[in-house]
This record gives C-alpha cells, structure tokens and sequence, in this order.
C-alpha cells in the first residue's frame, strides 16, 4: 500500500508536467542538456526542441518537440519530454504489474487525463517494454495516443507523442515516434566507456 501511495504521488507530479501546454518557437540539435547537465534530452531525427515553450525549474523540466521545418516529410506530431525531481525513478521498481495496476485505478486514470478527470481517459494497453512501461491511451481532449515511463539518471521520465490540432496522428505512427524518442533519449544518456 505504502508503495502505490509513493508511485501514486511521483507520477502525479511528472504526468501533470506532461500535460502543460505553452507557445512555439523551434530550434534545431540532435540532444540538450537540461537541469544543469544531469541529463540529456535526446532528439530524434526530423524532430527540433521548441526552446520557447520548454520549461526548466530548478529540480524538473518539460522539453516539447515538433518537427523541424526543414524536415516537412516527417510526420507532424507534437513529443513532450517531462522530467521529474532527482530520485523521482525509484517508483520504476514497483515493477510493470504496479504500474499497470496504478493507472487502471481511478487515481491513475485522472492522472493520466489532461483534464485530471478519469472518465476522460481510457487504458487501450499498458505494457513493459524493456527498462519503459508503455501506455496507449485513448484521452477525450487529446484523442488516441502513446505515452512511455522511463527512470533515467534517478529521475521519472515521461514521454509522450501526440497529434496537433490540425492533424490526428495515427496510433501506430505514433509508438514509432514515441520508441525512436525513447531511443534518442536513451542513447544521450549512455554513459562513456
């Protein structure tokens, strides 16, 4: 119990990060450094941070991306990367079945939606995908998408793919985009051998 309350508390503050919405502005590289360099938020490619409308606090971050301009064949799609405190990964022992079991409850749920009311949120499929727990949600504000829960370097990384409001994105294509985000992630963060 005393587990589903602390995972339930780390992830409602990094989710609720995940759901903020701000302005434009992109600019292009493959990775940034975020939180006075404790990590590296990794780009995948045909994709641009938007340095206008990320936010950096003292302890945690939201990183938006979008594709580039100079890469107009790229699916559009909108990547929000939320970081969260130092020592916020440590829900990620609970293990996939504490996870999956957390967002099917309605605390989990109301969590998730981006309205942070659970009716609005439905669970498609939540799985362990090697060190991430992948969700496919469908959200009545956002519509059907991705979203990945990851530790990196000790702190709760949630990832997510959406559509614009111009243009849905498909759910397939939208795990792509969420696993090569995932990908670029983990690689900026390897450590040096």
């Amino acid at each position: 119990m005393q587990t589903l309350i602390r995972l339930s508390a780390v992830l409602a503050i990094a989710l609720a990060l995940a759901n903020c919405q701000v302005g434009s502005g992109f600019t292009s590289s493959r990775a940034a450094p975020v939180l006075g360099g404790a990590l590296q938020i990794g780009v995948p490619p045909s994709y641009c941070i938007d340095g206008k409308a990320s936010r950096e606090s003292r302890d945690t971050a939201v990183i938006l991306m979008g594709r580039c301009s100079d890469a107009m064949k790229a699916i559009p799609a909108l990547i929000t990367v939320s970081i969260g405190q130092g020592g916020s990964a440590g829900v990620m022992t609970a293990g996939g079945q504490a996870l999956a079991a957390f967002f099917a409850s309605q605390q989990g749920r109301a969590t998730l939606a981006r309205s942070g009311r659970a009716g609005d949120v439905k669970i498609i499929a939540a799985l362990s995908a090697g060190d991430a727990f992948l969700l496919h949600l469908q959200d009545r504000n956002v519509g059907e998408y991705w979203r990945a829960v990851i530790g990196v370097k000790a702190r709760l990384v949630t990832l997510s793919a959406t559509g614009t409001d111009e243009v849905r994105l498909d759910p397939v294509e939208g795990r792509k985009i969420l696993e090569k985000a995932l990908d670029a992630l983990r690689t900026a963060n390897k450590a040096p051998v």
